[in-house]
């Protein structure tokens, strides 16, 4: 018994299904196999790593004419041949039907409670572990500030944002990177005068390091797609990021002194 389709147009299906279980079962269930903390895919991710496999075999097929040709043919079979009228009478309805029935889902109104209101900025903890080191986070600046040259460090926080945190966030720092778009909520613009600004950066480094996943339950849900960093960067490798972002969004890190003046709000 063949388990894997011999046609071109069976083996683009059976990958895009074998992809969709990987990314939507894979990604919350395989890690923790391995000791490894993981959460399951915002459907905003799941539609982006869909959409980017989905290109990738079609460039595939579309690369060879035989199997470009081979490709279309059970596809040009639906429309042409009388013996297959029934499965082109079933698509006629069952496509609109679909359609109709995804812009209801859409449309009709929600009968559940309308969500509470949550906080941009979570309070963060006094303090927080990194690579089995505890980090205090109240009270702490940024330790390069005051260690080698400034200009060393934003180069080398603008090599690793160019690397990382671009493809997201943008190259104007504004949150509009080629995979923005597909992100909700959407990625955080450094330019805002109501983020980073408002932010000690001893915040931003929790934030950084531990992403979507380490968000404490205030103010959920959160569907945040970003990775916990401390899982890929070293401290002073994020310390050198957060610099390069202010500097480059030409803004001034809030200060541990305008915390204490204040009453509440983000740290």
């Amino acid at each position: 018994m063949r388990l894997w389709p011999s046609e071109p147009f069976g083996q683009t299906v059976a990958i895009l299904a074998i992809a969709y279980l990987l990314i939507e079962l894979g990604i919350p269930y395989i890690p923790p196999l391995f000791g490894l903390a993981s959460a399951p895919a915002p459907d905003s991710v799941v539609f982006q790593y869909m959409l980017t496999v989905l290109m990738g075999v079609l460039i595939w097929v579309s690369d060879n004419e035989e199997r470009w040709r081979a490709f279309k043919r059970p596809i040009q079979r639906v429309l042409v041949e009388e013996k297959r009228k029934p499965i082109r009478v079933a698509l006629l309805v069952l496509v609109p039907v679909l359609v109709a029935f995804i812009a209801f889902d859409q449309a009709r109104p929600s009968l559940s409670a309308p969500p509470s209101f949550r906080a941009i900025h979570p309070a963060p903890p006094g303090s927080m572990t990194f690579r089995d080191r505890t980090i205090p986070i109240t009270g702490l600046e940024n330790p390069l500030r005051h260690e080698g040259r400034l200009e060393a460090h934003y180069e080398e926080g603008k090599r690793i944002y160019y690397r990382n945190c671009l493809v997201c966030h943008g190259d104007l720092l504004d949150g509009q990177g080629p995979y923005g778009p597909a992100f909700n909520p959407a990625p955080l613009s450094f330019q805002d005068v109501g983020t980073i600004q408002q932010l000690t950066e001893s915040y931003v480094f929790w934030r950084i390091a531990k992403g979507g996943a380490g968000l404490p339950n205030e103010g959920g849900p959160w569907n945040s797609a970003m990775p916990a960093w401390e899982e890929f960067l070293t401290e002073d490798e994020i310390w050198t990021v957060i610099i390069f972002l202010y500097e480059q969004a030409d803004k001034t890190p809030r200060t541990w002194e305008e915390v204490a003046g204040s009453e509440g709000g983000p740290q």
